[in-house]
C-alpha cells in the first residue's frame, strides 16, 4: 500500500457508539503500516534492542503489584464491568508486564515492537494482519452468537464470547475476545504478514499526550526497521 492507500484503509477501523456511552473517556490510537518484512534480520536487532531497553526500564521501576498503576488499574474495572475477571483473563498489559521479570517472548519485529511499547506505557497494544480481516474491524459489544477461532489443548476450536462482553470483530468472526485479552487465529500478525494494524487502548486515566507518545514512539519503531513503509494514523475518541 501506498501512503494514501493506507489513509483510506485506516478509515475502516470504527468503534460501536455502545462503547462511548459506557466508557465515554476510551480512546483509540490506530496505527497501519504497509511494506513490512518481518523476516528482516536488521529489523529483529532494532526490535531486540528496544524490547530489551523496556524490559530493563520497567524492571528497575520494581513494581511487584501492576493492578495498582492507575491505568492498569483502570482496565482491570472496565473487565469487571462487562462481567471479565481481570485477574483471571488479564487486560493484555497486564498480562504482558508480569512477565517482565522473566523476559517476554521474542516473537517477530512489529510483535516485539509493540510489546516494548506496551509495557514502557502501560498501554493495552494489539497487532493484526490487515490483510486478514474479512471488512471492516470494528470494537462492539457482544451478543454472544459470533465464532472465535482459537486453540484448545494445541487443536483449533470455535468458541464464543459472553453476552455484553466486549469484543474486537470483523464480518465474520471475533478478532479479539475480552478487549484486549486474546486474539482469534485468523488475524494474527505472522511471517508473511506485509501490513500490521496497531491499537493503541486507552482509558480516561492516561492522559492525550501519553497515548500520543505512545504512537509516535511505535511509528519511528517500524520506520527504523522498515525504512519503505508506509504508515497513516487515526485517533477514534467519544
Amino acid at each position: 500500500m501506498t501512503e494514501p492507500d493506507v489513509q483510506d484503509a485506516i478509515a475502516s477501523v470504527s468503534v460501536d457508539p455502545a462503547i462511548f456511552d459506557r466508557w465515554p473517556d476510551y480512546k483509540l490510537l490506530t496505527i497501519l503500516a504497509s511494506g513490512l518484512d518481518l523476516r528482516s534480520e536488521s529489523a529483529k536487532a532494532v526490535a531486540e534492542g528496544r524490547l530489551a531497553a523496556a524490559e530493563e526500564a520497567v524492571r528497575a521501576k520494581g513494581v511487584t503489584d501492576w493492578t495498582t498503576e492507575p491505568h492498569v488499574a483502570a482496565w482491570m474495572e472496565a473487565y469487571k464491568a462487562f462481567g471479565a475477571k481481570p485477574k483471571r483473563t488479564s487486560p493484555s498489559v497486564l498480562a504482558l508486564l508480569k512477565r517482565v521479570n522473566g523476559g517476554l517472548p521474542r516473537i517477530d519485529p512489529a510483535t516485539d515492537a509493540y510489546n516494548a511499547i506496551s509495557i514502557a506505557h502501560a498501554l493495552p497494544i494489539g497487532g493484526e494482519d490487515f490483510a486478514a480481516y474479512a471488512g471492516a474491524p470494528r470494537l462492539t459489544i457482544a451478543t454472544g452468537e459470533e465464532p472465535f477461532d482459537t486453540t484448545d489443548s494445541g487443536e483449533p476450536v470455535i468458541d464464543h464470547p459472553a453476552p455484553g462482553e466486549v469484543i474486537w470483530r470483523d464480518d465474520t468472526h471475533v478478532t479479539c475476545r475480552r478487549w484486549n485479552w486474546r486474539q482469534g487465529i485468523r488475524t494474527r500478525i505472522v511471517p508473511e504478514t506485509t501490513t500490521a494494524l496497531f491499537l493503541l487502548e486507552a482509558l480516561g486515566t492516561m492522559p492525550d499526550a501519553d497515548l500520543e507518545a505512545a504512537g509516535q514512539e511505535l511509528a519511528a519503531s517500524l520506520r527504523a526497521m522498515f525504512p519503505e513503509t508506509a504508515i497513516a494514523t487515526r485517533t477514534i475518541r467519544a
